[in-house]
C-alpha cells in the first residue's frame, strides 16, 4: 500500500478526515519551503501538496499565481522541488507528499525521468492539472509501476464518462474541485458538494478530497461531513503573505492547527 493509501486507511480507522495542505515550492523564498512543510505537519496536515512553480498556472486564482511568480523570480524549478522533498524526507518518512502542477515541466524532463526522480526524492504521487485522464493510461500505469499515485481532478461539470475514466486510471485519492472557477474563488455550497460526491462514489472507490474555496474552519468542518479529505491552498498562501518576515512557518502552523481542531471536533 502506498503512503497515501496507508494514511487514508489509518485516518478512516480513527474516524478522522484527512487534511491536505498546499504550498508553492520556493515561495516566499527558496529557504522557506522545507520549514513550511514541517510547520504544516506540526499543525496537523496529513498530506502535503507541493506546487511546482509554473508561468501559466491556468487553474489557479491570483493568490497562487502570485506565489508562482515569487518562486519563479528565484528561478525555482522542478529539480529544486525534488530537492525540497529530499530534505523533508531526512526527518519525516511518514507524511505523503504530492507534487502538483502542470504538464510542461514534466514534459521538459521527460515522463521516465520525472517518475524515477520523484520516487528517488521521496514523493508519493502527482496531480497534473492539464493531463486529462483519457490520455493518461500509459502514464498512470508507469506511475503505479514506480510506486506513485497519479491523482486526478473532478469538477461540478465532469461527465459520467470522465468520472468513470478517473475511476479507471486514478490512484491515491480523487480531488473534487468544488467550484466552477479557479483556486480560492467563491463560496462552497456544501449541499451541492454532497450531492456530487454521492454520484462520483458510484464509480470512484478511492477516497475523495474536496478543495478550491475552503478558507476557514467552519467551511472545512462542513465539507468534512461529506468528504474523506479537505484540501486548503490559497488561504495558506495568504497566511504566508500576511506573516511578518521570518514568521511564515509559525503562521502556517497556527492556521493549520485551527483547521485540524475543527475537523476533529
Amino acid at each position: 500500500m502506498s503512503r497515501i493509501g496507508a494514511t487514508f486507511a489509518s485516518l478512516k480507522a480513527h474516524n478522522k478526515t484527512a487534511l491536505v495542505t498546499f504550498i508553492t515550492a520556493g515561495d516566499p523564498g527558496p529557504d522557506a519551503t522545507v520549514p513550511l512543510m514541517h510547520a504544516l505537519v506540526a499543525g496537523g496536515a496529513d498530506i502535503l501538496e507541493l506546487g511546482v512553480p509554473f508561468s501559466d498556472p491556468m487553474a489557479e486564482g491570483p493568490v497562487i499565481q502570485r506565489a508562482c511568480e515569487r518562486a519563479l523570480a528565484f528561478n525555482v524549478g522542478i529539480h529544486d522541488v525534488f530537492e525540497y522533498v529530499r530534505q523533508f524526507r531526512l526527518t519525516n518518512q511518514h507524511t505523503p507528499v504530492v507534487l502538483m502542477g502542470y504538464a510542461n515541466p514534466i514534459e521538459r524532463i521527460g515522463i521516465t525521468d520525472f517518475i524515477a526522480t520523484s520516487k528517488e526524492a521521496g514523493a508519493d504521487g502527482a496531480i497534473v492539472v492539464d493531463y486529462p485522464p483519457e490520455e493518461c493510461e500509459d502514464f498512470a500505469a508507469a506511475m503505479r509501476a514506480g510506486g506513485l499515485d497519479l491523482i486526478f481532478l473532478l469538477a461540478p461539470t465532469s461527465t459520467e464518462e470522465r468520472i468513470a475514466q478517473v475511476a479507471k486510471v486514478g490512484g491515491g485519492f480523487s480531488y473534487y474541485v468544488s467550484l466552477k472557477g479557479v483556486t480560492g474563488a467563491g463560496n462552497i455550497d456544501t449541499a451541492q458538494v454532497a450531492e456530487r460526491l454521492a454520484a462520483i462514489r458510484q464509480h470512484v472507490k478511492l477516497p475523495i478530497g474536496v478543495g478550491f474555496g475552503i478558507r476557514d474552519a467552519a467551511t472545512a468542518r462542513a465539507v468534512a461531513e461529506v468528504a474523506d479529505a479537505v484540501v486548503i491552498g490559497s488561504r495558506i498562501i495568504q497566511e504566508i503573505e500576511n506573516a511578518p518576515q521570518g514568521g511564515e512557518a509559525e503562521a502556517v502552523r497556527s492556521f493549520t492547527a485551527g483547521i485540524r481542531a475543527a475537523l476533529d471536533a
